[in-house]
């Protein structure tokens, strides 16, 4: 009997689209039957591609993506998926329509909180450092003043050391605690703002004779530098819009005791203020802009007022990338008497470019549990796999990758590693899928409260 087998190691929590690493395109841009994790809905991913290179060269601007399809076909992944495209540095933002009923906040903040979160900021700056390997440190104490039997740090003596040069600096207190408070030791390799006193620590070297290294090192190492010890070195930082807006908010609010700030919602004129702000950081080429992507499911559920002021924001200056999913067909949009495609405004229809995805093929759904099975480090035989692919294609794709979890656990009871028929029926039985439980409700009617 043949098997697919993962070797068994300790578990790991994962979730549903971790396996997802982009949108499987070959140079061409065509789809591959099975990569970077998704497999079939050939289509949609290679539109997907189309709209990544459309938010690479600047041309989606007042424009979103809409993904249509019936439920567990694969929507939320090609959202991941295009966030997985665009990078690392790319921020995503996932939520659902229904968080936007909210008894703290207006449904307009939370939406507008949600597109700028969407949105980064990359800063560089070049500033005057000290940059080097530590060789030595040494910390200089004193008595406390108003504690006579207590010490406190007063300055440090640290000499750093590139490939080139060595300089000893005397340091006083404030950069002092930087260094006790990161833990700065003989082998680390660190910068100190020139004119800041920050202190921030690069990684760790293990080229420093006399430093204590480990097996196991829980810092990254790294090379020594080259060059002058004090340089000009450009520091990037990545922030979001909303991430600024924060910062903006709490130097001007006084809610604030004792380094607790009470949330709240945050003015429009700091949010102008930011925006002012990052325009002139663009314009002195400190800055660029990040456009990431706010990933909106079930989008129906959000109602008239959500949806006017998302077609407003898809046309503002600083917009990231819109990407709203439904399962609905015509439905009435909510907070109206109107009935839409989708649920959906016709004027906001009009700005989407809008993506269908279909149910997959049984030879799919046999890729995608095989993908599952991997992830979720589960060893099944050929057998079981066949049963939960006939289960997937009766019901649902999702409903058989759902049954994966039990059964393993059904079998491991039974004292087996690997997933057997018995297994996955046994799994079948405990958990039904949504037409058993109509099936269900229709015999027990009656008993049921109205």
């Amino acid at each position: 009997m043949s098997e697919i087998r993962v070797e068994p190691v300790s578990r790991r929590r994962i979730s549903a689209h971790s396996h997802i690493m982009g949108l499987g395109l070959d140079e061409k841009g065509k789809a591959k039957m099975v990569g970077d994790g998704l497999v079939g809905q050939t289509e949609a991913r290679e539109a997907a591609g189309i709209v990544v290179k459309m938010i690479r060269e600047g041309r989606i601007a007042g424009r979103g993506i809409l993904l249509v399809g019936p439920p567990g076909t694969g929507k939320t992944a090609l959202a991941v998926a295009i966030a997985r495209e665009l990078g690392e540095e790319t921020p995503f933002v996932i939520m659902s329509g229904s968080e936007v009923y909210s008894t703290e906040k207006k449904k307009t903040e939370i939406l507008m909180e949600a597109l700028r979160k969407a949105l980064g900021v990359k800063l560089r700056e070049v500033r005057k450092v000290y940059e080097g390997v530590v060789k030595e440190v040494k910390i200089r104490r004193a008595r406390h003043p108003m504690v006579p039997y207590l010490t406190v740090p007063v300055e440090a003596r640290i000499v750093l050391a590139t490939r080139d040069e060595e300089l000893a600096l005397t340091v006083p207190e404030e950069v002092t605690q930087q260094i006790l408070e990161i833990g700065v030791r003989k082998g680390d390799v660190i910068w100190i703002d020139a004119e800041t006193g920050r202190v921030h620590r690069v990684g760790r070297s293990r080229e420093v004779e006399g430093a204590r290294t480990y097996d196991v090192e829980t810092k990254r190492i790294v090379e020594v530098p080259k060059g002058p010890v004090k340089k000009e070195k450009e520091i990037v930082n990545v922030l979001t819009l909303h991430d600024l807006d924060a910062i903006y908010a709490a130097q001007r609010s006084m809610i604030s005791f004792f380094g607790l700030t009470f949330e709240r919602e945050i003015p429009s004129e700091v949010r102008r203020q930011v925006d002012e702000t990052v325009k002139k950081w663009i314009d002195e080429k400190k800055a660029e802009i990040i456009p990431g992507v706010l990933f909106i499911d079930d989008a129906h559920m959000l109602d008239i007022e959500a949806f006017s002021f998302l077609t407003r924001a898809m046309e503002s200056e600083f917009a990231p990338i819109l990407i709203l999913a439904t399962n609905r067909g015509i439905a009435r949009i909510r907070g109206t008497d109107i009935e839409s495609p989708h649920g959906m405004p016709l004027d906001l229809l009009d700005r989407l470019l809008i993506i269908p995805t279909r149910p997959y093929t049984p030879e799919e759904i046999r890729e995608i549990i095989k993908i599952r099975a991997s992830e979720e480090e589960v060893n099944i035989s050929s057998e079981a796999l066949e049963k939960l692919v006939e289960i997937g294609s009766k019901t649902s794709l999702r409903y058989a990758v759902q049954l994966l979890e039990p059964a393993r656990i059904i079998a491991e009871e039974r004292g087996s590693d690997r997933i057997d028929v018995e297994d996955v029926e046994k799994a079948r039985k405990l958990f039904i899928d949504v037409s058993v439980s109509t099936e269900y409700l229709k015999q027990y009617e009656k008993l049921f409260m109205k």
